[in-house]
């Protein structure tokens, strides 16, 4: 059973960068792709980027080449770089683990981008 705790958030300016955290308890989170997604309306969450369990990452066309995702397994992270940051990358941003038969969220970060 993993859990997971996203942080990092927060309020920047356009043009500037956060690093998100998404850090688990619980055994197994090497075996585990992460992904970020991110809150665009109230019932609907869509994909950022994500890393599988060997390393290989993708994104969205919407933040190719400005966000960067990246994992620490012996600290049981994953990290979302963002840089570049607009006022549309405004959002919750949720961490999800998934192997199979198995998938966890976090609860969420807020990031606010506006001047």
């Amino acid at each position: 059973q993993v859990q997971l705790a996203e942080s990092g958030g927060g309020l920047v300016q356009p043009g500037e960068s956060l690093r998100l955290s998404c850090t688990a308890s619980g055994s197994g989170f090497s075996a585990y792709g992460i992904s970020w997604y991110r809150q665009v309306s109230e019932n609907r969450r869509v994909p950022v980027a994500g890393i599988t369990a060997s390393g290989a990452t993708n994104y969205a066309d919407s933040v190719k080449g400005r966000f960067t995702v990246s994992r620490d397994n012996a600290r049981n992270t994953v990290f979302l770089q963002m840089n570049s940051l607009q006022p549309e990358d405004t959002a919750v941003y949720y961490c999800n683990a998934r192997r199979t038969g198995f998938e966890h969220w976090g609860q969420g970060t807020l990031v606010t981008v506006s001047s």
